[in-house]
């Protein structure tokens, strides 16, 4: 008897005709378009987040592990060996370096520091410009996914406004459905957005902070110039390790020291 009420409440309720495959066919070619629109928007904006992500990590990493070594070499171009090759702290180095050599051929080319200065600031706008490759396709998809998504929605109000007139039925069943299943595209441009904003910002910051070191590294460069190699930043030395301690003498059960044996 309950098995026979159950299959009867089961046939009685409404079939649920909505939701977002329905969505995308009642939209047609134009919302599977904007769909794979967004699909690529996506894609791209986690890959460009992770591929810098790593590109800007690599760079940090190789400041820690060759600034030390650098400063303790004996001459500027000895340094640069210290740095990884094709590294932007190589970079910076070698062409400091190079401006030096180019500086003693020149006759009245002003002052070392200066063309020196010139050079650096020309390389380090290079990197800039390297590292900041790809975040502009993070803020065209914050600023227009929203967008792309509400013309979904648009187009999926429509249709639907357009199959509601032609059933000739205004009902809020015929009508909260198409409109629910329209507004399903505006909610899918903004989880794209989202992410990209929030990449594109975070990105920038560490950006920020990776400009900010070649900053001071570019000055340490220019004093270390200016000054005959008599100014350069302190480098602390490797950590000592710690010496074990001396072990105990063992004691009797009185609490005297055990004398050895003879």
């Amino acid at each position: 008897m309950l098995i026979n009420l159950i299959a009867t409440a089961a046939e009685a309720a409404p079939e649920n005709k909505f939701g977002f495959i329905q969505a995308m066919e009642e939209g047609g070619p134009v919302a599977w378009s904007i769909l794979a629109v967004m699909v690529i928007m996506s894609v791209g904006s986690f890959y460009i987040l992770f591929t810098k992500l790593f590109e800007q990590n690599k760079v940090m990493n190789q400041y820690k592990k060759g600034k030390a070594s650098f400063w303790r070499a004996a001459s500027l171009k000895d340094g640069t060996t210290k740095f990884e090759k094709n590294s932007a702290w190589r970079q910076l180095s070698d062409d400091a370096v190079r401006a030096q050599e180019q500086h003693s051929k020149m006759h009245g080319a002003g002052s070392e520091v200066a063309y020196v200065e010139d050079s650096i600031a020309h390389s380090q706008e290079t990197i800039n410009a390297s590292l900041s490759g790809g975040l502009s396709f993070l803020a065209s998809v914050g600023a227009t996914a929203p967008f792309i998504g509400l013309l979904g929605t648009v187009i999926g109000i429509y249709r639907a406004l357009i199959n509601i007139g032609i059933e000739g039925s205004a009902s809020i069943d015929k009508v909260a459905g198409p409109v629910g299943e329209a507004l399903i595209m505006t909610a899918i441009g903004l989880l794209v957005a989202v992410p990209a904003v929030l990449a594109f910002n975070w990105l920038q910051s560490r950006n920020r902070r990776i400009a900010a070191m070649m900053t001071d590294f570019s000055n340490d460069i220019l004093a270390f110039i200016g000054s005959d190699g008599s100014v350069k930043p302190s480098v602390s030395a490797a950590p000592a390790a710690k010496a074990k301690p001396a072990a105990k003498p063992a004691t009797t059960a009185g609490g005297a020291t055990a004398g050895l044996k003879k």
